[in-house]
């Protein structure tokens, strides 16, 4: 223990004032001689406490997954026809329009060809519109999951609905009475004319915005 002592006042004499934060003590048995070496420590930096906050935060934020939202194998198909049927009535509301006209202007009195093409025309509509109508809600409630344009599907199906009805009425309510009255053909004209815009439109809409 005295030469333990002796040496550390030696290497303190040689090296100049030893603290406790600079020396650490090694201690080696070799020969049962107890043999203390003093080893100077690195200065270690000081770290301002936030940054070492900062270091021990993640330094990824974990990402949540987009849900895969899946439709039926349908749903493409039934799109194809919907839109096909949808182009299929353009020219014959053009032919609805030139056969009404006549209708319209002279009444009972209307060519042959006008009164038989306004009534394949009608029927003509009556089953497109019942395709579309089954398609189109069949695939908006398929799709009711897809936020991605939900708003403008919704539209379109209401839109749609409306012309449903308008040329319903139109057909079954005012067409036999259209053929005595002027009232009945203007109100009959009126609403028929409303629908086909209000189709198209629509339809117009969805193939722009719908993506």
């Amino acid at each position: 223990m005295i030469a333990t002592g002796f040496l550390l006042l030696i290497i303190g004499g040689a090296h100049g004032p030893l603290t406790a934060d600079l020396l650490e003590f090694s201690h080696i048995r070799s020969d049962s001689v107890l043999v203390a070496a003093a080893v100077e420590r690195p200065e270690l930096p000081s770290v301002d406490p936030r940054l070492a906050f900062s270091l021990q935060a993640p330094l990824d934020t974990p990402r949540t997954r987009r849900r895969a939202i899946q439709v039926s194998d349908w749903y493409s198909r039934r799109l194809m026809i919907h839109r096909y049927v949808a182009y299929a009535t353009i020219p014959v509301f053009a032919m609805q329009w030139m056969a009404g006209n006549q209708l319209f202007d002279k009444g009972a009195g209307a060519p042959t060809w006008a009164k038989t093409t306004h009534r394949v025309g009608a029927t003509a509509l009556a089953g497109m519109f019942t395709v579309n109508t089954v398609t189109g809600a069949w695939n908006w409630w398929d799709s009711r999951a897809l936020a991605k344009g939900r708003v403008l599907r919704t539209i379109h199906a209401v839109s749609i609905l409306a012309a449903d009805g308008a040329f319903t009425y139109a057909g079954v309510k005012l067409s036999d009475e259209a053929e005595t009255s002027a009232d009945k053909r203007q109100q009959h004209k009126t609403i028929a004319l409303s629908a086909m815009g209000v189709t198209v439109a629509s339809g117009i809409v969805m193939k722009l915005f719908n993506r």
